[in-house]
C-alpha cells in the first residue's frame, strides 16, 4: 500500500484557487472594458451637441440681423449720394446744390434729421418731379435740430415776390456783395470755401440775388446761424457767422433784402462768411460780384 502524501490533496486545491482567479481577473477586465466604452459613449455625445449648436447659431443670428440700408441698390450711380460719416441733410444739400427738404422728399426719408452712414440718397429730382418749385409768400418753420431764429413781424408778414427762377444752367444773375465791409479772407479751394467780410455786429446782410430761402438756422457746424438761399437751377450762396436771422425757410427773397445782421456766431469775430456755390461746388465769389 501506498503512503497517504498531503501534497497529493493540496495539488488539485492550487489548480482550483488558480483557475479561480484567472477568472475573477477575466471578469474584471470585462467590467472595465465595458465601463470605458460606456465612458467614452456618454463623453462623446454632448460634444457632438455643442459643437452643432455652435455651428448653427451663427448662421441664424447673420440671416436675422442684416438689413439693407435704404438706397443701398443705387450706390454709385448718377444722381445718388452716400452718406459718409459727419454728413447732416443740410450740408449734403449745400454740397450737391439742392434743397435739403427736396432731398429727403426724392428719398422718401421720414425723418429728415436722421440718416445713416452708406445710407444712399436721391440728389438729384426724379423724372415725374418740376425742377423749379412755384412761388409762394408764405414761410414754413424748419424741422431741422436748430431753428431760425424769429424775424421782425415787418420782415416776415408781407415778404416781396421773388422773380421767376433762372433757367437751369443759367449764369446771367447780377449779383451785388452781400455786406459793405472790406474782405479779410478771399477764397481758397483748400482752405476758405468762400469770402469773408468784415463788419460790425448788426451791420445790414443783403441777398446777393433774387431767390428763395431753402436754410435758416444753426444746424450746420462751423457756420453758426446760417442762411442758404437757392437762386436757380445752378446758384446757390451762404451767409454764415449772423448774430439775427430775418427770413425764413422757404421765403422768396429779392436781390438786396435785408436777411440778417453780422455777429460773431461760431466765429472768432465779428464777419460775414459769404459762399457762391455753383452746382453745389464752391466757386470764387470775386469772379462774380461787381468791383468795389
Amino acid at each position: 500500500m501506498a503512503a497517504f502524501s498531503p501534497t497529493a490533496l493540496e495539488a488539485p486545491r492550487a489548480g482550483r484557487g488558480a483557475a479561480r482567479l484567472a477568472l475573477s481577473c477575466l471578469l474584471a477586465a470585462a467590467v472595465l472594458l465595458v465601463a470605458a466604452c460606456s465612458t467614452r459613449g456618454l463623453n462623446r455625445a454632448p460634444v457632438e451637441d455643442r459643437g452643432t449648436g455652435m455651428s448653427r447659431a451663427p448662421i441664424v443670428a447673420v440671416d436675422a440681423g442684416v438689413k439693407p440700408l435704404p438706397g443701398f441698390e443705387n450706390a454709385g450711380k448718377p444722381g445718388y449720394y452716400t452718406v459718409k460719416p459727419g454728413d447732416t441733410l443740410i450740408r449734403i444739400g449745400l454740397d450737391t446744390g439742392q434743397n435739403w427738404r427736396d432731398i429727403g422728399r426724392w428719398s422718401n426719408l421720414e425723418n429728415p434729421n436722421l440718416i445713416e452712414v452708406g445710407q444712399v440718397l436721391r440728389v438729384v429730382p426724379p423724372e415725374s418731379v418740376a425742377v423749379a418749385r412755384p412761388v409762394t409768400s408764405g414761410s414754413v418753420t424748419p424741422v431741422s435740430p436748430a431753428s431760425a431764429a424769429s424775424a421782425p413781424a415787418q420782415a416776415a408778414s408781407a415778404p416781396k415776390p421773388a422773380a421767376p427762377a433762372a433757367a437751369g444752367g443759367d449764369e446771367d444773375l447780377a449779383w451785388i456783395w452781400p455786406a459793405q465791409g472790406p474782405v479779410l479772407a478771399g477764397f481758397d479751394e483748400a482752405k476758405n470755401k468762400g469770402m469773408d467780410i468784415a463788419g460790425k455786429a448788426g451791420d445790414t446782410v443783403m441777398a446777393s440775388a433774387d431767390g428763395r430761402v431753402v436754410y435758416a438756422g444753426a444746424g450746420l457746424r462751423g457756420y453758426g446761424n446760417l442762411i442758404i438761399l437757392k437762386h436757380n437751377n445752378t446758384f446757390l450762396t451762404a451767409y454764415a457767422h449772423n448774430q439775427t436771422l430775418l427770413v425764413k425757410e422757404d421765403q422768396s427773397v429779392r436781390r438786396g433784402q435785408k436777411i440778417a445782421e453780422m455777429g460773431s456766431s461760431d466765429a472768432d469775430r465779428v464777419k460775414l462768411h459769404f459762399e457762391i456755390r455753383r452746382q453745389g461746388k464752391p466757386v470764387d465769389p470775386a469772379k462774380y460780384l461787381p468791383a468795389k
